[in-house]
């Protein structure tokens, strides 16, 4: 479903978008990472990912996400965390745009054919996630320290 420009920009400046983030790792640890073209971050490195739809699980917004950007199936994404950001640049030029994603992760086979969409220019394995995202991620882990600490 697609929805009027117009009444998206109204969307945007109103609610949070809900989104998924994907992180894909290989059998070395490594993590890809695709080149946004797009705003917001573009010309950054950043994980697979985006809106959920209308209707769409969680779980099926994943596989959307990474078979739409990269080419790429899903197998057996596990629950990471909550990664919430704030964008002053966005495509549609709405001021402050603020995303809620949920982070999965996903291990992938040694080599796969990697097929880029067109929201992204260039895509690489690296041994860090981007700094911006890693320091917001709220995990599991993170969440367990909060717990011990109230």
């Amino acid at each position: 479903m697609i929805i009027e420009e117009e009444l998206y920009r109204t969307i945007l400046r109103s609610v949070p978008i809900a989104c998924v983030d994907v992180v894909i790792r290989n059998p070395s640890g490594r993590y890809l990472l695709v080149r946004r073209k797009n705003e917001p971050l573009a010309g950054e490195w950043w994980v697979v990912g985006g809106r959920v739809h209308h209707g769409e699980t969680l779980l099926d917004a994943v596989s959307r996400k990474m078979r739409e950007e990269v080419g790429v199936e899903a197998a057996g994404p596990v629950f990471m965390g909550v990664y919430e950001d704030r964008f002053d640049r966005n495509a549609f030029d709405v001021g402050e745009y603020h995303t809620v994603s949920m982070v999965f992760g996903v291990e992938i086979g040694a080599a796969p054919s990697i097929r880029l969409d067109c929201q992204s220019d260039d895509w690489k394995w690296a041994t860090t996630l981007p700094k911006r995202f890693s320091s917001r991620l709220l995990g599991a882990e993170k969440v367990s320290k909060i717990k011990a600490n109230n």
